[in-house]
């Protein structure tokens, strides 16, 4: 079997980053570890050809030579996934489909004509796809009624990538998040009880990237790295000692929930291990709003000392947050624009709610009739509400507006930036080169004469562009090259803070026109008023 993969590409949104990784000769964030995996999952008898097509286009040649197309992705994929479905049919060729996308909404891609659709985790529904292969089957839907060990998952292959396209590779060691916050379709897709692999699995998964020559930035992709804090020790313990060995060739970054704070042995061991960064789901300063959608575990202790905990361990802060809960009161994109500026978060991932499909809160709002008919999630930055909110909507648009754009002044970001990087206190890995390492190739150099000049020379950032650098080299060069990464993104946000404005300014327009008697505000479900005052 000669089989094609195809990822989709993503539309520009806040993590596209193209300015920014236009700056290195990368052309993509992450790679697809996702049909990496099932590619090895597959018989591995079989032909495989990978295009993703956020760095290339498919050549004719790729159509030609498959006789079977799959294609894999998430909801804010759906528009090119579709439409490559399409492209298959029209050459001639079979197409099976899975992934989160296909999985939430099974119906939006049979309608598309798939002939496969390969749903829930590949460990159990690909050898049933492979069965129905060999028995010559034309087309199937394949649904998992459990959720498998991860512990017999091989390991990706990585020998598909085109590995100078990215900047950074991608490992799992876990799937599925403890939590129960109402918006999360993670917990939907993969279960409240973490499954990790072992921590030789993992390493060895590491070792074949090593081994192919990748060196720099690998992106743990799990939502909630320490949900299984037990067994991510283990790990840890582990991954230490093979860093240190390979010389550091690796930094990480990954997702995590905010009370990593409260385990100074788990956060000292990831520094160990070269951890550098960690994206936390905050969502918002609000506790009433934390209330209301089930994020409890951000309500135990103070948000801001979490971070600043976190940040003085040497992990840079990268943060998620969200607006247009029920019952949230005026003002609350200026409240997380405040929080974002006093704990000096440089990336705040920001975003209007949207109910995404079979998630707790898509069925709360279904069953209140407050679900917007053809209106489906997105899961983009650029996107309107899918719902009727309960406050007008044309004001918490306003407040997103104001408050993205407001984050992401090139002023502001700088300012957070310089005062996130020197409150780190890292020391040297003693022997090893690390993310501290001063090495810089001509892309570097390149890179950092660019920013000199647009940050250092055009923009009203000049002087304290110059003046944060050099107090960043003098004060805490462990972190200079951090800190010049993280300044390189502002390049991206210049351009993406005007694209929001323009694009949910234009759907609010549409919106407010399509439904002019919708009523403006609806009362907060008598359920969440208890949550609110319990």
């Amino acid at each position: 079997m000669r089989v094609l993969l195809i990822y989709p590409l993503f539309p520009k949104s806040f993590w596209s980053f193209e300015k920014t990784l236009s700056l290195v000769d990368k052309k993509a964030l992450l790679p697809p570890l996702g049909l990496v995996t099932v590619a090895a999952i597959l018989p591995q008898e079989w032909e495989f050809r990978l295009i993703d097509r956020n760095i290339e286009s498919v050549p004719e040649s790729d159509w030609e030579w498959a006789e079977l197309v799959i294609l894999s992705g998430m909801i804010v994929q759906k528009e090119d996934m579709l439409n490559l479905v399409y492209e298959a049919h029209r050459r001639g060729k079979k197409v099976a489909v899975g992934g989160p996308f296909a999985t939430s909404v099974p119906e939006e891609v049979q309608v598309s004509g798939a002939d496969y659709l390969i749903l829930d985790e590949g460990e159990i529904t690909l050898p049933m796809f492979i069965e129905a292969i060999e028995r010559g089957e034309e087309s199937g839907v394949f649904r998992a009624t459990e959720k498998p060990a991860v512990t017999e998952t091989p390991v990706p292959r990585y020998d598909l990538l085109k590995f100078p396209a990215y900047d950074n590779m991608s490992v799992q060691f876990s799937r599925g998040c403890p939590f129960q916050c109402e918006f999360c379709d993670i917990i939907v897709l993969y279960g409240r009880k973490p499954r990790t692999k072992t921590p030789t699995q993992l390493i060895g998964e590491l070792e074949r990237l090593y081994e192919l020559g990748w060196r720099g930035n690998v992106f743990m992709v799990d939502d909630n790295f320490i949900g299984n804090k037990r067994n991510v020790k283990l790990l840890l313990a582990e991954l230490q000692g093979w860093v240190a060995e390979k010389n550091y060739p690796f930094s990480f970054s990954t997702e995590a929930s905010v009370d990593l704070a409260q385990d100074h042995e788990l956060m000292d061991m990831m520094i160990a291990c070269n951890f550098n960064s960690v994206f936390l789901g905050i969502e918002t300063p609000d506790e009433d709003s934390l209330k209301v959608t089930k994020k409890f575990q951000n309500t135990r202790d103070s948000l801001s000392d979490a971070i600043d905990t976190m940040s003085e361990k040497g992990l840079r802060i990268m943060a998620g947050f969200i607006i247009g809960f029920d019952g949230e009161k005026s003002g609350a994109g200026d409240r997380i624009t405040r929080f974002v500026e006093k704990t000096n978060i440089p990336i705040a991932l920001f975003s209007m709610l949207q109910a995404l499909p079979n998630t707790a809160l898509w069925h709360r709002l279904e069953k209140e009739g407050r679900l917007i008919q053809g209106k489906a999630g997105t899961g983009n930055q650029t996107s309107l509400m899918n719902y009727i909110p309960t406050r007008p909507i044309e004001d918490i648009a306003q407040e997103y507006i104001e408050a993205f754009c407001n984050i992401y002044d090139p002023e502001k970001y700088l300012d957070r930036t310089f005062r996130h990087f020197m409150s780190m206190n890292i020391r040297p890995k003693e022997g090893g080169s690390g993310s501290s390492s001063l090495k810089l190739s001509w892309v570097d150099i390149r890179a950092l004469s660019i920013l000199a000049w647009r940050q250092g020379m055009v923009r009203n950032t000049r002087w304290n562009f110059w003046i944060y650098l050099f107090r960043i080299a003098i004060k805490n060069p462990q972190v200079l090259k951090r800190y010049v990464t993280a300044t390189a993104f502002i390049e991206h946000f210049e351009e993406y803070r005007q694209i929001v404005r323009g694009q949910i300014e234009s759907q609010l327009a549409v919106h407010l026109r399509e439904h002019p008697t919708v009523v403006k505000r609806v009362e907060a479900p008598a359920e969440q008023v208890s949550a609110k005052t319990a």
